[in-house]
């Protein structure tokens, strides 16, 4: 499982266009789930530049929102974005563990931690083998 996790920061990174920091994460144990806890000086740490620094938050910040978690890269030829519509079909999955609560009030955290982490490695598997995006982690909650 730790090798999806790994593959899905790959993935990340490489869709950012910095493949170069992948052997970097895999070596810190960086996980989707862990990006958004990440500052400024975990990267700089990581030995990601400055400017990488700034676009890896930027992108970090939108994974919660998922319009925007794709990156584009955009040329001067490029059309307004804004000058026309266009049709989607759009799937939004939103996943919860039941009996998550019942659950915290019997185990050590670091044992439920435990669970929800490979439930949320689980729900990766699954959501990635069909084609989908892991949006966001909440909690004990997946929105794909």
């Amino acid at each position: 499982m730790l090798a999806i996790a790994m593959q899905q920061i790959a993935d990340w990174l490489k869709r950012l266009g910095m493949s170069e920091y992948t052997q970097r994460f895999s070596e810190n144990d960086i996980a989707l789930d862990i990006l958004p806890e990440l500052t400024d000086q975990d990267l700089e740490k990581l030995g990601v530049s400055l400017g990488h620094r700034r676009r890896m938050l930027k992108a970090i910040r939108e994974l919660g929102n998922p319009a925007l978690a794709t990156p584009r890269t955009e040329t001067a030829a490029s059309p307004d974005p804004h000058l026309g519509a266009e049709r989607r079909q759009l799937t939004v999955m939103f996943c919860d563990l039941v009996g998550s609560t019942a659950l915290s009030t019997r185990l050590d955290p670091e044992d439920l931690r435990e669970i929800i982490s490979a439930y949320h490695q689980r729900c990766a598997q699954l959501i990635t083998k069909h084609g989908g995006f892991i949006a966001r982690y909440l909690g004990d909650s997946v929105l794909a």
